[in-house]
């Protein structure tokens, strides 16, 4: 038993292993984002190890005499916890804390705490409750009196500090209830999908911190909250470029831009599975704008991260244009053209400076014109509410009316106009079987 001293920030030791043939290796690159994803947290971060082994202990992760010597250093350094780059398993934490006499948590719990903070959102604080909670589940057995040592802080807030005394079946009772309040949630948002189903929708995806809230501030003139940290956004941003402006005329409608929350490296498929309804205002895109921090000397990993997670919400064939990002903080300069051909189409701005935005706009216009098409549709003049259901779902660029019928001339989306066709089909079926 031990007590943790009220501080402002908690004295974090981060821990990576690199171990031979696996998928997840610690490297410098890695243990840096875990350094900021901490120092998001609110921890001081005073050291950070590699440590290389032949093969993940499945009782200590990092091997006994690894974690004995481990546990010297917390206690000389008054270490309040200790944070893996990976994920461990409920024993391993287990072990570990008794051994640290220390709080212990991994990659998930750290990347859980940032959410529960960031979340601002009925639905995103609901989701990060219910990825919590099944984060917790299999950490209950014996778990609470090692738990109760500590004086909350990073890995235990939201739930982690509220349902500590609960048993399962209170937390599998809470988990069905999320489950069910999220449901209600996503009935209403396909509600708010449906009034923007004829505009050409553009998402903002990319790695944590590559500026896509700086992006959507510059192409929308508007003020979403930014901040140089991960995850500063958590909750998508749905903004609406103005007709007229930046070279948008009426033809094509009214263009929305969609900011997501970041992706990240070695993010677990059920953090994944629990945002994905957040996610998935990128799937509502006709085009996804991938925003690339090309200053990181990591940033072809990024690409390839920000890819797979695309892959796994299905997204893997949706259009993408490649926006590199802060090009204005580049010292290669020559990299630009290389990852010009490399990653085609791909534009170079500087969000923060406003600069090149022009050519990011014409490329943006390219796309919602070529997602434009004619067609032309014909209904009785009594089925009012399908007319009705068009005219928002399209531009109607004439009507004329033939004995009881309307014909309607019409500019849409490649989307609507699907949805335009079934709605006209379904009418004249009805129409077909009435006596």
């Amino acid at each position: 038993m031990h007590d943790i001293r009220p501080r402002e920030r908690e004295r974090a030791l981060l821990l990576g292993l690199t171990v031979p043939r696996s998928k997840h290796l610690a490297t410098d690159f890695s243990m840096q984002e875990l350094a900021q994803l901490a120092d998001t947290a609110g921890a001081e971060v005073i050291e950070s190890i590699i440590h290389t082994r032949a093969k993940i202990d499945p009782a200590y992760f990092i091997g006994r005499g690894k974690a004995e010597f481990l546990a010297q250093v917390v206690a000389e350094k008054h270490v309040d916890v200790v944070i893996f780059d990976d994920d461990l398993s409920p024993g391993q934490a287990n072990n570990l804390e008794e051994l640290f006499q220390a709080k212990v948590i991994d990659r998930s719990g750290l990347i859980l705490d940032i959410f529960a903070r960031r979340a601002r959102t009925k639905e995103a604080r609901t989701q990060v409750e219910l990825a919590q909670l099944e984060y917790l589940l299999p950490r209950l057995a014996g778990q609470w009196t090692h738990f109760s040592r500590h004086a909350g802080g990073i890995g235990l807030r939201g739930p982690g500090e509220t349902q500590l005394e609960v048993d399962r079946r209170m937390v599998r009772t809470r988990i069905a209830h999320l489950g069910k309040e999220l449901q209600r949630l996503d009935r209403q948002r396909q509600v708010r999908r449906q009034h923007r189903a004829g505009m050409f929708k553009v998402a903002l995806v990319g790695y944590t911190n590559a500026g896509k809230s700086t992006l959507l501030n510059a192409l929308t003139k508007s003020e979403v909250f930014v901040e140089d940290r991960l995850f500063a956004t958590l909750d998508p941003s749905v903004r609406a470029l103005r007709p007229g402006d930046n070279g948008l005329t009426k033809d094509l409608g009214q263009i929305l831009a969609i900011d997501t929350v970041g992706f990240i490296r070695k993010l677990p498929h059920h953090l994944v599975a629990s945002f994905k309804s957040t996610l998935e205002e990128a799937r509502e895109g006709n085009l996804l704008l991938h925003v690339i921090d090309i200053t990181h000397p990591d940033f072809e990993q990024h690409i390839a991260t920000v890819r797979e997670v695309l892959q796994d919400l299905g997204l893997g064939e949706y259009p993408v244009l490649h926006v590199f990002n802060k090009i204005d903080a580049l010292a290669e300069t020559g990299l630009l053209a290389r990852v010009r051909r490399e990653y085609a189409p791909a534009v170079m701005i500087s969000a923060g400076r406003r600069m090149f935005l022009e050519e990011l706009l014409r490329g943006i216009l390219a796309f919602a014109a070529a997602d434009l098409i004619e067609l032309e549709v014909a209904l009785p003049v009594r089925e009012s509410a399908t007319i009705a259901r068009i005219h928002r779902l399209a531009h109607v660029v004439q009507r004329r009316y033939d004995d009881d019928r309307v014909i309607l001339q019409l500019r849409a989306r490649k989307a609507a106009a699907v949805q335009i066709r079934h709605l006209v089909e379904h009418a004249v079926e009805e129409l077909a079987v009435e006596p």
